[in-house]
């Protein structure tokens, strides 16, 4: 939607959105990143103020955080930052979604390596060492190929299952105009109705058998907070109080002071699936 112009959600942050914002906090952390990155491993490195291209491929394009000068081993350093939440996705080593970044920049840029710097929480800083894959450069090419021939002609990719999917779904389709069209006479569509169908009862089942084999062990806890197991452990303890404000008795007792802060919010569409 982006590549084409119809990306809708384009307003400014507000102030209390920045200062909330993982985007806004990775770019002002940035130069600080890199900064310790080469004191920590005495590499030289500078800006690229460029949107670097490739040489074979025009489409495909590149921005570098910093480039490593002078350095037979490594070429490119990506900085990245990740909260307490974040950091979580960095336990098992460089996430999916980086590396293919990476990998994307030494397509572009034919460098042979790149260092991933990230700050963790804030107080820990990791460096990790990402090598040229051709195989996995020429399978992102190959990908990259696919999707930009359906910007240039203008046509929708498949939905994917995406989060990004759903969303670009949404934005695209927010209301229903009340019509009904008959998808009977297209095979494909019809089986994947099928296939619907038939997972949604899968996970209706699922529901069901968890929700027994949850039963009995509560049942056999009673009053316990913890089970243990030799695959694992189950924890069943009461939370804090919560206090929540009693909005039938307000509107109740104060209906014209409700009024005064009543906000209408748009309606969704929900998909139902129906026998």
């Amino acid at each position: 939607m982006e590549k084409t112009g119809r990306q809708f959600d384009d307003k400014e942050p507000s102030r209390g959105e920045i200062l909330t914002s993982p985007l806004h906090w990775g770019q002002v952390l940035e130069p600080l990143v890199a900064d310790h990155y080469a004191q920590h491993t005495g590499y030289r490195v500078q800006r690229v103020n460029a949107i670097l291209q490739h040489t074979e491929h025009p489409w495909m394009l590149a921005n570098l955080d910093r480039e490593i000068v002078g350095n037979d081993e490594v070429q490119i350093l990506e900085c990245k930052t990740a909260g307490l939440f974040g950091a979580k996705l960095w336990k098992d080593g460089v996430p999916e979604y980086v590396q293919l970044q990476v990998m994307h920049q030494l397509a572009v840029t034919g460098q042979q390596a790149a260092d991933v710097a990230v700050l963790l929480g804030g107080h820990e800083l990791q460096i990790h060492r990402i090598e040229r894959d051709e195989a996995m450069i020429a399978q992102l090419i190959a990908l990259e190929r696919q999707f930009w021939d359906y910007v240039e002609n203008d046509t929708a990719p498949p939905a994917d299952g995406t989060e990004s999917a759903d969303r670009a779904l949404r934005a695209l389709f927010p209301q229903d105009d009340g019509e009904s069209i008959d998808l009977s006479h297209d095979v494909m569509l019809s089986q994947a109705f099928v296939d619907l169908q038939r997972v949604r009862q899968t996970l209706d089942d699922a529901k069901k058998e968890e929700a027994k084999l949850k039963h009995r062990l509560q049942q056999a806890m009673g009053t316990a907070t913890l089970a243990t197991f030799p695959s694992g452990s189950l924890s069943w303890k009461q939370t804090a109080p919560v206090k929540r404000l009693d909005t039938k008795a307000l509107q109740k007792d104060h209906p014209g002071l409700c009024a005064d802060y009543l906000k209408t919010y748009p309606g969704s569409r929900r998909f139902v699936v129906r026998k």
